[in-house]
């Protein structure tokens, strides 16, 4: 069973550490419940709608306890927020990995074409989730407050990338906010469709848009580095 979860290994990078030791037995066990409990609680959710899913239904689809879920999770909703969490961090990881030279509009669409890659690897169960959170408005709340979380966490690594203030410099803030938009414009086209194959895949649509986008992120990099 394919897995929604956005997390891909990511290439760490010319010089970079290569990541934390393998886990422990122990801790491989408890990812492994957190990953059941995941994928049983998205596709309910999907499939059946968010307000009429109980907890019960989750462990019961998952194998578990009612006690073990809570163990994992504070609620539903915090399922849905792990996964958002997720793409976060993998966006994040995208763009620490890319080269120090290469440009930022290209640095920007590998890092939010991470998790986009991944959904479309999976768009049968990924699609469903996708349309959950943008439909759903207490998800979808959610799913605005973490933007606002990965634009900090873009705008921070981009201007350690480029040697510019996070804080002073308008141009790492303003890079991460388009290319967020760009990945949020596109959540919502891929969704839009009647079924996973009805429109251009994420990784086409992010493409297309970073066509628009690239012309200007570049160019505005001379300002701002001059």
């Amino acid at each position: 069973m394919p897995s929604v979860s956005t997390r891909p290994a990511v290439d760490p990078g010319p010089g970079r550490a290569a990541g934390p030791a393998p886990a422990s037995l122990a801790q491989r066990k408890r990812q492994l419940v957190a990953t059941e409990l995941t994928e049983a609680a998205l596709q309910l959710l999907a499939l059946k709608g968010f307000d009429a899913v109980t907890i019960d239904e989750i462990a019961t689809t998952a194998g578990v306890s009612k006690r073990t879920f809570f163990r994992y999770f504070a609620s539903k909703e915090d399922v849905v927020v792990q996964f958002l969490a997720d793409m976060g961090a993998d966006m994040r990881a995208g763009l620490a990995s890319r080269p120090a030279g290469e440009l930022p509009s290209e640095a920007l669409l590998h890092a939010v074409s991470v998790p986009l890659t991944v959904c479309d690897a999976h768009a049968e169960r990924a699609l469903p989730v996708v349309r959950l959170i943008l439909r759903t408005p207490a998800l979808l709340a959610r799913f605005l407050e973490h933007q606002a979380r990965w634009r900090e966490d873009l705008t921070e690594e981009l201007a350690a990338r480029l040697d510019l203030a996070s804080g002073a410099d308008l141009y790492p803030r303003l890079a991460a906010g388009m290319a967020l938009a760009a990945f949020d414009a596109v959540l919502h086209r891929w969704s839009a469709g009647e079924d996973a194959g009805s429109s251009a895949d994420p990784g086409t649509l992010i493409g297309e848009a970073f066509a628009v986008l690239a012309p200007a992120l570049d160019s505005a990099l001379d300002s701002a580095t001059a």
